[in-house]
């Protein structure tokens, strides 16, 4: 038998068993990932207070500002990136390529890019949030293949868990090669996805060292990396904790292989691979922070290194937006050019400024961040849900705006003569940041967990099911405390006061819609709370729009404090690298909070009137096969066909594989 006969009926027995390999029940990998999140508040949060009816614009406004030594680095290093990228980077080359220069790899290092978050006393540049951010927006422009490779080496890479849990002789030994050799963060594989529960990759103590056996599938740099860090599971034995843990591995240690370089739609340049580990031996000494710390480290790593697909999303606004004033300012049909027409002046409209809001809600979120006075887990994993979401719209506008010369690739458009304007590449490039780094759908289901994080705190053993009848008893007692203290918070507030906000101008009005639209928010959470209870988990069409709500009023916030902080004198720019708007970000930020409110009304009516139970419903005759002959008369390329060598035979009927369908 084949191995793809093998591989079938294997998934074929899992089906119908219900209970794949290494399968793990709801409630414990429920168990997991609660231990792992990070469950105290130590510093204030807007985001957790939007949600909570608290809108708290004392937290953002006035907008943050760099201090000027971190200015003075990061506009130095911003002007030499920029000249690099825009004489050096060929990325049309590397699309057709689908590799990153040597040479170009080369010249960051020397540049210092791969050292930007690392601090200046490890061979670093001590770079900001805010201009880490910033220079990814120049190399994103330049080529997307390239930001995620220094993303994925600096945000979630060896570089910064490092930095956070590693102890003096960690960061001493890694954080100077960090500096100028390339990491990777090595968590998922070909069986675990979002549900670390059912790792497999195991660390076996063996005397001084652990023994590493296991397969990490996408491994963002991978194939190119120096250093990784690995998520493996410690077996809990005497003088082991155990759990899923964290270890720095050298990539030169034998037993480890690289089995495949992935190809993908997008991010033609990228280096990303299966990596094999078998018997690896990896000193004590290399494992960051504690056994059973790994699922934590890299939660609390995210927390910030989530920024940096939005600000790669804001450069993608940035240069689409330049793009449709350019396309549609030359492009003349009926007499008029097409920006004139009013179908295609709404996409620019919102290209434009979604853009701007993009650029403010991730510039906000990095200078909260610098600050070090708020807990931004929810701020920055709204900019990562909302700006990929957003940026793939304003992708797939551009393409449609450009018609097309949109759908053609920038290769074919220069080779008869046109400007190669790479817009379906940007389609493309973009589509993986709705996936990285945890996907849209999760993101809502881990944004909605810290969301109603107050309710259920006090709410828990209400609904635990092996809660005793005393501990249900007390914490109805405390939950009726909370409530009342809370509820009265919801019913008015500034948002009903004409005059509040006056400061903002024109914009005042958005933000008095904010305040009484994040009252309303909780007013929904609490209400469902109430209705569904432990049953509201399991209502992720509820708690994606409800997420999707504080998203909007987030960005509607950042874009107000942003316009106010760019048409006022008041203090420095964020970044001169900028130019001064002045009063035009007003209006800009006006056009973006009248779309951004359109789109918000629409959620908060989806809340109550959707098809989410039917859905439901249908989605399990589908899996119960049940609606098969929606799928006859066609033939299903990912079958292997006639063309397969005599010597390596298809799938046989037996097998319940068919390539023709019906």
């Amino acid at each position: 038998m084949s191995h793809t006969q093998r591989t079938q009926q294997q998934r074929t027995h899992e089906h119908h068993s219900g209970k794949p390999r290494g399968h793990v029940d709801e409630r414990t990998a429920r168990k997991v990932a609660e231990e792992a999140r990070e469950s105290e508040w130590r510093l204030p949060s807007f985001g957790k207070q939007l949600f909570l009816g608290d809108f708290r614009l004392d937290l953002v406004h006035p907008h943050p500002r760099p201090d000027e030594e971190s200015r003075r680095k990061g506009e130095e290093f911003l002007a030499a990136l920029t000249d690099f990228c825009a004489s050096k980077i060929d990325s049309q080359a590397i699309e057709r390529d689908a590799r990153i220069p040597d040479d170009v790899i080369a010249g960051l290092r020397d540049l210092g890019a791969l050292g930007m978050k690392i601090p200046e006393k490890y061979g670093g540049l001590g770079l900001s949030q805010l201009y880490y951010g910033r220079a990814l927006m120049v190399v994103a422009s330049a080529n997307p293949a390239i930001a995620a490779l220094l993303s994925a080496h600096q945000s979630i890479g060896v570089p910064q868990p490092v930095k956070l849990f590693g102890t003096r002789e960690q960061k001493d030994r890694w954080l100077p090669r960090c500096a100028t050799e390339i990491s990777a963060f090595l968590l998922t594989e070909p069986d675990v996805g979002s549900d670390p529960a059912r790792l497999r990759a195991t660390a076996v103590p063996d005397g001084d060292d652990y023994v590493l056996n296991g397969v990490k599938l996408w491994t963002t740099n991978g194939v190119v990396a120096d250093l990784v860090v690995v998520m493996a599971r410690v077996p809990k034995s005497e003088g082991h904790r155990g759990g899923i843990s964290a270890f720095v591995v050298d990539m030169s240690t034998p037993g480890i292989t690289v089995e495949n370089r992935n190809a993908f739609m997008g991010l033609r340049g990228i280096e990303n691979g299966v990596t094999r580990f078998h018997d690896v031996r990896v000193p004590r000494a290399d494992l960051i922070g504690s056994e059973g710390a790994g699922l934590k480290i890299a939660l609390t790593t995210l927390n910030t290194g989530r920024l940096s697909l939005p600000a790669t999303c804001a450069a993608a606004g940035k240069w689409a937006t330049k793009i449709a004033r350019e396309w549609s300012g030359e492009r003349v049909q009926w007499g008029r050019p097409v920006g004139e027409h009013e179908a295609v002046s709404k996409k620019i409209a919102f290209i434009a400024a979604t853009a701007y809001a993009m650029e403010a809600m991730v510039d906000l979120s990095a200078q909260l961040a610098d600050d070090d006075r708020n807990d931004i887990r929810i701020e920055a994993a709204l900019a990562k849900l909302w700006g990929s979401e957003m940026a793939y719209r304003v992708a797939d506008e551009l393409v449609q705006l450009r018609g097309g010369r949109g759908y053609e690739t920038a290769a074919s458009l220069a080779a008869r003569g046109e400007r190669g304007v790479p817009a379906e590449q940007l389609v493309r490039d973009l589509r993986i940041n709705r996936i990285f780094e945890g996907s849209t759908e999760i993101m809502h289901l881990l944004i909605a967990r810290e969301a109603v994080d107050a309710h259920l705190s006090v709410a828990g053993d209400i609904i635990d099911p092996d809660a005793t009848t005393g501990k249900k008893a007390k914490a109805a007692a405390k939950a009726g405390g909370f409530y009342a203290r809370w509820l009265p918070t919801l019913v008015t507030g500034a948002g009903q006061r004409p005059h509040a906000y006056g400061e903002f101008g024109p914009l005042a009005p958005h933000l008095r819609y904010v305040e009484r639209a994040s009252r309303k928010l909780a007013r929904s959470i609490f209400y469902a709370a109430g209705r569904w209870q432990g049953g509201l988990e399991r209502r992720q069409g509820f708690l994606g729009r409800m997420v999707d709500i504080g998203a909007e009023l987030f960005a509607m916030s950042a874009v107000c404090v942003r316009a106010h902080a760019d048409s006022s004198a008041a203090g420095p720019p964020i970044s001169t690298s900028v130019p001064d708007p002045g009063e035009s970000a007003i209006l800009l930020a006006d056009a973006f909070c009248k779309q951004a409110r359109v789109r918000v009304e629409e959620l908060f009516e989806g809340l109550w009137r959707n098809t989410d139970a039917m859905d439901a419903k249908l989605a399990r005759g589908v899996l119960a096969g049940e609606f098969t002959w929606v799928e006859a008369g066609v033939i299903d390329p990912s079958i292997p066909g006639p063309w397969i060598a005599p010597s390596e035979p298809g799938p046989s009927e037996k097998d319940d594989v068919h390539r023709t369908i019906g």
